[in-house]
């Protein structure tokens, strides 16, 4: 796949438009989009701060040509938990690749109209389910657009595929992982909302105000270029992560909201070539409304 970026050492998990574009009509290659749109939740007093609908309704209006769409909210979230977006069981995610065409000779390219973060947190389930050829595409829909590349309204007509699952279970934390990494200098866990949020001084958002104690911030939106949404150059996502201490860490646990921003850290960490990396997938949606669970805030 084209080299995003110099210096990355996994490149291939990240396309570009051009590249896209040139290889539309390859018949390995599985192009879906992500998205789900999030808004403010109108409701005080909520224990989330935004409520949550498919991007079906704007794919429908245009994606990239041969298109499919991937439904986070509802095919690729547990609905026995009471939490947001927790990752499948592997029987219910092999079922949703498999209907949307995804097999084990597949070539899986992500995206979203929205924020990077929906196309990172699919990539982070292919990758925990063994699936290693997925990539998201650089700048996603909006760079696309503004390249003024093809759109399209056609309904996706992938056949049916075939996923074997290969079940990585150390991409995934939950809470008694996290509550045992706090005071571990071994262990670095990163904040991935915006610092507003990890201080503490936009209020309590998820329950109680802050962050879990101990943990460092890197927002994920400060991982793109303002400008164009794609991710920033190898050396500058090394600062970042450098800053925090990630190089000396013997595991990295992101968290943020519930799950999806954690993953585009995640993401991005793993561009650089870090393989000890988890997501806490319940994050502050559940440790924020525990208070036995330990939290500071500036």
């Amino acid at each position: 796949m084209a080299i995003a970026g110099v210096g990355f050492q996994h490149p291939e998990y990240l396309v570009e438009t051009d590249w896209l574009e040139q290889r539309l009509k390859d018949s390995d290659l599985r192009v879906f989009d992500c998205t789900v749109i999030a808004r403010l939740n109108p409701e005080p007093g909520s224990r989330l701060p935004f409520v949550f609908e498919s991007g079906r309704a704007q794919f429908d209006e245009g994606h990239i040509p041969g298109a499919g769409f991937l439904d986070l909210l509802g095919d690729l979230s547990d609905p026995s938990s009471g939490l947001p977006f927790m990752a499948p069981s592997k029987g219910q995610f092999t079922k949703a690749m498999a209907k949307s065409g995804i097999g084990d000779d597949s070539r899986v390219i992500l995206y979203s109209t929205a924020e990077p973060i929906w196309a990172a947190r699919i990539w982070w389930m292919l990758h925990a389910f063994g699936f290693d050829s997925a990539a998201i595409v650089n700048g996603g829909w909006a760079k696309w657009r503004a390249e003024e590349r093809p759109v399209s309204r056609q309904a996706c007509t992938y056949p049916p595929g075939r996923l074997t699952a290969r079940p990585r279970p150390e991409c995934f934390v939950g809470k008694d992982e996290v509550l045992a990494a706090v005071g571990d200098d071994s262990v670095r866990t990163i904040h991935a909302l915006p610092p507003m949020v990890f201080s503490g001084a936009g209020g309590p958002v998820f329950g109680r105000k802050g962050r879990i104690a101990g943990s460092v911030n890197v927002p994920f939106g400060s991982l793109h270029d303002p400008d164009t949404g794609t991710y920033l150059p190898a050396n500058k996502l090394h600062e970042k992560f450098d800053a925090v201490g990630t190089g000396d860490a013997q595991q990295i646990i992101a968290y943020c909201g519930s799950g999806i921003a954690a993953s585009n850290d995640a993401f991005a960490l793993a561009l650089l070539g870090y393989e000890n990396v988890a997501v806490y997938d319940g994050s502050m949606s559940e440790w924020g409304h525990d208070e036995t669970l330990p939290m500071e805030a500036d």
